[in-house]
């Protein structure tokens, strides 16, 4: 009777320890699963957090060259930036997205359009297609970036360049040329298989934004009075103060363009981005300050607000790779580098009224080599200087031609530039009918 009683609780304790490994199998699987929501839901808020800081910066590009422009043609700027960002958002959703990652494809160029949005892209939020966030976070955080290539030349051609024109060759440069460059790298193109590093874009946002710029801006010439037998005539900002507010909004709307591009809210990678990135700008702040007021005599503010967003441009290829003290140096290069960019093309009379085209494609350049320099990147033998170059090079090109292509014919067609009589007007006023300040 005995036995048969302890092999009667023996049988039962096993099932009791059974059912309790059981429960804790079950308890271990739903807390897993649990953690990986959170983290999900916390990654994806994230990524449109930082979408949000990306777009607080096209109002820090409206700010940044309406206050460097004459004030009148402060209208014309700002409608140009609120057309830009309007114009960017829809053509990213209809074109410009599955182009930019159009998934297999020859490497080089390949259309995406808006066949098959409502089941696969409605299937991709189901089943969490990306690891960390929903295909539309995805979406909405890269068509913050795209609209930038354009907002770039904006301020470069600012002025002199035709509403109308402006808007065409705007619309063509965001929807067609910036995804098919931008599919070269982040599309799993030529680029990416090459080895090309470039973390959140300092070649294929800003160099692309700035090269496009350049063609454009020698098509178009220099503003009338800019440049006379006497030597160049300086033509000042209406607004420092509007000027500085905007490099300060740009400089806050970095912490989404370079920390969103972490695709994660991983705590130490998102915290490390955040430093390099502003240890480049206050780097690239204080190299511009310092050289400038050595060659210019003075203490230039526009300068030291360019050189800011150099050390941000600099930074931003590699602000994962970059080591923290050296997110420093390379931020001072950038700002050095803008100052005698800015004085070369006024030496060649390339006049650029905001120096978009030194802030982000020379500095650009900079920032994508700083990249591949082993004593920057902390001896990373996985980025290639012949792979970076590569990337430049072809980016690079890229841009120019096309949008020397555009302008050109623009320029033989309806016209690129306002009259003699409308620029000494003034664009508000020639172009939109009103003035930005009454009274």
């Amino acid at each position: 009777m005995k036995i048969k009683l302890a092999i009667t609780t023996i049988g039962s304790l096993l099932l009791l320890g059974t059912a309790n490994a059981q429960e804790a199998a079950i308890t271990a699987t739903e807390v897993a699963d649990q953690t990986s929501d959170v983290k999900f839901i916390i990654d994806n808020l994230w990524i449109l957090i930082s979408a949000a800081l990306v777009f607080i910066m096209h109002l820090g590009f409206s700010a940044l060259e309406s206050g460097l422009c004459q004030k009148k043609n402060v209208v014309n700027v700002l409608f140009k930036n609120v057309f830009i960002i309007c114009m960017g958002i829809v053509t990213y959703y209809l074109i410009g997205f599955n182009t930019h990652y159009p998934g297999e494809f020859n490497g080089f160029m390949q259309f995406g359009g808006m066949a098959g949005y409502d089941a696969v892209n409605a299937a991709a939020n189901e089943t969490k297609a990306y690891a960390d966030y929903t295909y539309w976070a995805d979406f909405i955080f890269q068509a913050m970036f795209a609209a930038t290539a354009a907002t770039i030349v904006s301020g470069a051609v600012a002025e002199r360049v035709k509403l109308s024109s402006f808007m065409i060759f705007s619309t063509i440069l965001v929807a067609i040329a910036y995804p098919i460059a931008g599919s070269w790298h982040w599309g799993g193109g030529f680029l990416a298989e090459a080895g090309f590093y470039d973390f959140a874009g300092s070649t294929v946002v800003h160099m692309f934004g700035g090269f496009a710029a350049l063609a454009a801006v020698i098509i178009l010439g220099a503003r009338k009075g800019k440049y006379t037998k006497d030597g160049t005539k300086p033509i000042l900002p209406h607004s420092l103060p509007l000027a500085t507010i905007g490099a300060f909004l740009l400089f806050f709307g970095w912490f989404g363009f370079n920390g969103g591009s972490v695709l994660s809210a991983d705590p130490a990678s998102v915290a490390l981005v955040f430093t390099t990135t502003s240890l480049g700008a206050a780097g690239g702040g204080l190299g511009a300050i310092l050289i400038s007021w050595a060659l210019l005599k003075k203490p230039d503010l526009s300068m030291a607000l360019n050189g800011l967003l150099a050390g941000l441009v600099s930074i931003t290829a590699g602000p994962d790779v970059i080591t923290v003290p050296c997110s420093l140096i390379v931020g001072f290069i950038g700002g050095c580098i803008v100052v005698l960019s800015v004085i070369f093309f006024d030496k060649v009379k390339i006049d650029d009224p905001v120096g978009a085209v030194s802030v982000h494609g020379i500095v650009g350049i900079w920032g994508t080599i700083a990249l591949a320099i082993p004593i920057f990147n902390g001896g990373n033998e996985d980025v290639s200087m012949i792979a970076q170059l590569k990337g430049i090079a072809s980016v690079g090109a890229f841009a120019f031609a096309f949008s020397l292509i555009v302008f050109l014919i623009l320029k033989f067609t309806i016209g690129v530039r306002v009259s003699e009589e409308e620029e000494e007007e003034g664009l508000d006023v020639a172009e939109h009918g009103v003035d930005a300040y009454n009274g």
